[in-house]
Formats: C-alpha cells, structure tokens, sequence
C-alpha cells in the first residue's frame, strides 16, 4: 500500500471505501472546487454515515412512489424489445425508423467480470446495424478506483453511431420539464457517454463515434406517453473530465489536510466536527440537492455571503462576511481599493431600500 493509500485509509478509519455510482459521480460536478468533498470522495468516505454522527443528516432521496413509478414507465418504454424507444429515438435523431433492430440485455448476471467482458464484446463489436444495448455494464477510474456503474440506460446504435439514452419519470408538461431534473439527467448522462468513450478508446475504437447528443425520454404532461428530446452534454463532460482528473491527483488535494485528519464515521462528533472544519468547504445552496454534507457545512457558513449563492458571493467581489457587507452598505467601513466597487453598489442598494422604506411605511 503506498503512503497515499494509507493516509486515504486512515482518513475513512476502518470501513472499506465507499464505491462510486453515476449519481455519486455527476454530483462531483456540482461544486467543483469544495476541497472538503474532493477529499473525503477520494479517500471514499461514506458521507452519509459522517453527516449523521456529527448531527446533521441529509434529507435528500426518492420517495418509494416515484421510484414505482419510474420502474413502471421504464417497463412500457422498453416493451416489445424496445420497438416504441427506437422509434422515438429514430425520430428524434432524424434518421429513418429502421424496420428491424436487435435488442441485447447485458444486465440479470450476478457475476460482475463476466458483465463487464459480455458488455465490452457487445458495445465494441463492428457492425453499423441497429442496435439497442440495455443495462450495460460501465466503468471509470475515479480517484484511483476503478468504479462499475450499472445503468438501467439504453446505448443506441443507429447508422454506426452510438447515442445514451436516459429515461426518466419526471414529466415534460407542455414542451417545458423541470430544469433542475433535466440538468441533472444531462450531468449524469454525461457520466455513461464518458464512460463509453473511455471503454471504446481502450479498444483502438474512436470515442467521438459515441454522440454527445443524449436522447431523453420522459411522460408527456400527465400521462405515460413517452417522448424524447436532446440534450447536449459537451459542457458537462468538459467540467466531469476536469473534475475527475483534479481528484486523481491525491496527493495535491491532500496538501490542504491537516496530519491526523479524520473523517472515520466512528468517532467522537465532537472529533469529527472538529475535524471537518479544518478542510476548506466552499458551501452554496446548490449543494443541499446533491451532497451528503450540505447541512453541516450549511450551519458552518452562517454570517458567510457564499450561503447566499455563488452569484452573491461573486456579485460582492470576494466579500465573505455578511456583516462587511452590511458595513460597506451603510458606511460604517471604508473598503478596501480592489472593493470599492461592490461598496459603492452596496450603498446604492441601501439608499434605494432606504427610499422604497421611506416611501412606502410599514
């Protein structure tokens, strides 16, 4: 074991690391430069665990209705080997319905190398026919670990060219879907076209021959009727690939970790709370949808302005103290040369609300 292995093992106590999935892995994205969630996603740290030991549980997860629910749409878009979805997917890409496709299900075998080697033979075999590929098995290299993702995604092949296919439950009322679910299903979409350009460069086969146009299929307004839209992906795989490489660079992330740093879920709360505090996190409201942490590092930021958003913190030029801010507005503080224009905004805000006070008496 090299020293960086032991000091990852070390950090996470005497649990095994905790395997990534594709929503462990599109969350990464989400805040890209929290060392606090880099290193403990490194070290494979089961942040759910730690959240609850130091008192601050996450709350985020699907309801057992929506998952039915997801599992039953699924089930229809998929029936008669996937003559509906390649429909659909023929229409939406503007190629012809081919008359015929094979459908090839790599999921069912509990034997994960025998998957893996099934789903390598299956994806990477020539041919240009059409071809529908349901739950393959995947992989990346994430912090030093090779992690399998298993998919309940189809991979088309129409005209040679390959293209993810996600299918999701969430509804599309009136042409518009929620954006926060359709952004979600882009990064993580991302996660499987990466996944499959990586699997087809190790095979002499050329990555760009995996579209970054991924088809979405979703319920048309209140019904089950599916329908598909794209989404391209390429800014979420530019920001996925940066991310993945930072964090396969360990020993740089480890630099901001102090010796005897722990984050074993079986310590004392106090301990690991304690502990935590010493890794710069970089908290925005955002994080509350997406990691494990959020409400910890929610309460560590109160009097911050990033707690507010990052288009906040940046609009204040750096400021990080709300009650800086509330000085700057008032005049209370002279700033600083490189923040005299955030002040200067700042006080024209406080006179407009003074005014629209003054104006309008409770």
């Amino acid at each position: 074991m090299t020293s960086t292995a032991q000091r990852l093992a070390a950090i996470r106590g005497d649990a095994p690391p905790k395997r990534h999935n594709a929503r462990t892995i599109a969350a990464l994205t989400g805040n890209p430069g929290c060392s606090r969630r880099a290193v403990l996603d490194g070290a494979g740290v089961d942040k759910s665990a730690l959240a609850e030991r130091v008192g601050f549980p996450a709350r985020f997860g699907q309801s057992r209705f929506a998952i039915t629910r997801g599992n039953a749409f699924e089930a229809q878009v998929k029936a008669d080997g996937g003559a509906e979805l390649l429909r659909l997917v023929a229409q939406r890409l503007g190629v012809p319905v081919p008359e015929r496709a094979s459908w090839t299900d790599l999921g069912g075998a509990d034997d994960l190398p025998d998957r893996r080697e099934r789903s390598r033979a299956a994806l990477t075999a020539s041919g240009s026919e059409a071809a529908l590929f349901d739950h393959p098995l995947l992989g990346l290299q994430v912090a030093g670990q090779r992690v399998h993702l298993e998919p309940d995604l189809v991979a088309a092949r129409l005209g040679g060219r390959f293209h993810v296919v996600e299918i999701k439950s969430f509804p599309v009322i009136d042409g518009q879907a929620d954006p926060a679910k359709v952004a979600a299903a882009a990064v993580q979409s991302a996660v499987y076209v990466l996944a499959l350009r990586d699997l087809f460069a190790a095979e002499g086969r050329d990555p760009e021959s995996v579209s970054h146009d991924v088809v979405l299929v979703c319920p048309r307004d209140f019904a089950n009727q599916p329908v598909a839209s794209l989404i391209d992906v390429r800014k979420q795989l530019l920001v996925l690939r940066r991310q993945l490489d930072r964090m396969a660079r360990l020993d740089d992330l480890l630099t901001v970790v102090p010796t005897g740093f722990t984050a074993d879920p079986a310590a004392e709360p106090a301990t690991l709370a304690a502990a935590l505090r010493t890794v710069p996190a970089r908290y925005a409201p955002d994080c509350l949808a997406g990691c494990e942490l959020a409400y910890f590092c929610r309460n560590e930021a109160r009097g911050q302005t990033g707690a507010l958003g990052r288009p906040v913190r940046e609009a204040l030029g750096g400021i990080a103290e709300v009650t800086e801010v509330l000085a700057l507005a008032t005049g209370e503080r002279a700033a600083d040369p490189e923040r005299e224009e955030a002040a200067a905004l700042l006080r024209a805000a406080a006179r407009l609300r003074a005014d629209a006070l003054a104006g309008h008496p409770a």
